[in-house]
């Protein structure tokens, strides 16, 4: 009998199970993680089942893949190790070699201190309750019992083959391109990646480090895209990409240096994917424009508003087999000749492809979208017991004032001028607000129509 085992409660999220090394989270806990999900994987396909894992480049991943592997070798499933790589290898891992699930050890975007898993059964997100779950089995000590096998198996160069095949000729249209994968675990794909397609690459910070010397990945901050803005400047390059720390996020720059915000990119995928699948759906989460879901009516799709989060709207898109989605933290979702998972390469690459048959610079598509002002994403502290309470009780103020509420995902609330949102985040102890409008005018109005409803239920909006 296994000993039955008490996770930190922080580190199982809604999304994921991530924590603080050496803190929230350690060799034990990746033990666990791989006894409960190896049981899990076993209920689903038996004895003998493979599970692929992969890990970022932390310097503590390859110790929490040791321990994670023992944990499901110890529950009959056998294993197949990819190696070191960005989360959508790993996804990738489990269509290409048609295993029974996946693993990835990642921080993802978070500072250098954390780690962390995201996982896969069969070709689903595992999120929610599933995750809830491997702390119930863990808890109570009921892990599978067996001897599983482990194998190496590298997809770095089928799946450095699929990305690129997604450029499948070249007009000349598109010169330079500049990349900074942020020293994060894409790195050497994105190197592996520029070999293979035409034009010519700046490649910046592609050294797999850890520690991020060079700044903090995540695309979705504007001050961590200096460095691409500068490398687009100095190169005369078309444009840019940036990656998170684990390569399912996408940032984007155009020739003069201005930042597209994902659901600007999404905006112009769009009209690449909506030429050939006029009527399907596309999918943005509450967090977008309203510019966004006007784009994809205009160009014959059907837009969808939907819920934040990475597995959330991967399971929708499942649902509605959707050919497209995005969210604004950078995840882009191609289920349109992919596989319906988040991949900033094949996204990156999808969207060099549209500008060289076209022969657009991304910068004139740039000054064809609507020019609308907003804020940037405000997140601010409240307790994890009071924030749904919180969107709880505008929804309900707000419905009986008459006002026009989306509550898909907390509260969005539509003028003739514009919107405001107020969401809780589920991963932390936060409310995340964000307001869009016609003009800087109606962005103040609407920003202090936002703040004085939050003031009815004590919280204050930041300046």
């Amino acid at each position: 009998m296994v000993a039955a085992y008490r996770f930190h409660p922080t580190i199982l999220r809604e999304y994921d199970i991530r924590g603080v090394i050496g803190k929230t989270l350690g060799e034990a806990d990746a033990l666990a993680v791989g006894r409960a999900f190896g049981t899990v994987i076993r209920e689903e396909a038996g004895a003998g089942a493979r599970c692929c894992v992969g890990y970022d480049g932390r310097r503590e991943s390859p110790v929490l893949e040791e321990a994670l592997i023992a944990g499901l070798t110890e529950t009959g499933i056998d294993v197949v190790r990819i190696g070191v790589g960005p989360t959508p290898m790993l996804y990738f891992s489990v269509y290409h070699l048609s295993t029974a699930a996946g693993i990835m050890i990642t921080g993802s975007h978070n500072p250098k201190e954390y780690n962390g898993f995201k996982l896969m059964l069969g070709r689903r997100s595992f999120f929610g309750a599933d995750i809830a779950r491997l702390g119930e089995i863990a808890a109570a000590g009921e892990f599978a019992r067996g001897k599983g096998r482990v194998q190496q198996n590298s997809v770095a160069d089928a799946y450095a083959e699929v990305l690129a095949n997604a450029w499948p000729g070249y007009s000349g249209n598109v010169r330079k391109v500049a990349w900074d994968p942020g020293n994060g675990a894409a790195g050497e794909l994105t190197r592996a990646l520029t070999r293979r397609l035409p034009a010519s690459h700046v490649l910046m910070n592609e050294t797999i480090d850890g520690t991020f010397p060079n700044h903090h990945p995540d695309p979705a901050v504007e001050a961590n895209l200096a460095q691409l803005r500068e490398a687009v400047a100095e190169n005369g390059c078309d444009l840019g990409f940036a990656l998170d720390g684990d390569g399912d996020r996408l940032g984007v720059v155009d020739g003069q240096g201005r930042i597209l915000w994902p659901d600007q990119i999404l905006a112009v995928l769009a009209r690449e994917v909506l030429e050939t699948k006029s009527g399907r759906m596309v999918i943005g989460d509450v967090k977008c424009s309203q510019a966004l879901f006007d784009e994809v009516a205009r160009l014959g799709g059907v837009p969808l508003m939907w819920k934040t989060g990475h597995a959330l709207i991967k399971t929708k898109m499942a649902e509605e087999r959707a050919v497209l989605a995005g969210e604004m933290s950078g995840h882009i979702f191609f289920a349109d000749r992919y596989f319906g998972y988040d991949d900033a390469l094949y996204a990156a690459v999808r969207l060099l492809a549209y500008l060289d048959r076209k022969g657009e610079s991304l910068a004139d598509i740039f000054d064809s979208l609507p020019q609308l002002v907003n804020t940037p994403e405000i997140r601010f502290a409240c307790a994890e017991e009071r924030k749904f309470a919180v969107v709880d009780e505008l929804r309900d103020r707000l419905k009986a004032e008459g006002a026009d509420v989306n509550d898909i995902d907390g509260v969005r609330v539509t003028t003739p001028d514009g919107w405001w949102l107020v969401r809780a985040s589920n991963t932390q102890a936060v409310l995340v607000a964000r307001a869009e409008a016609v003009d800087d005018d109606a962005l103040a109005a609407l920003t202090a129509a936002m703040a004085a409803q939050l003031k009815k239920s004590g919280v204050a909006l930041p300046e």
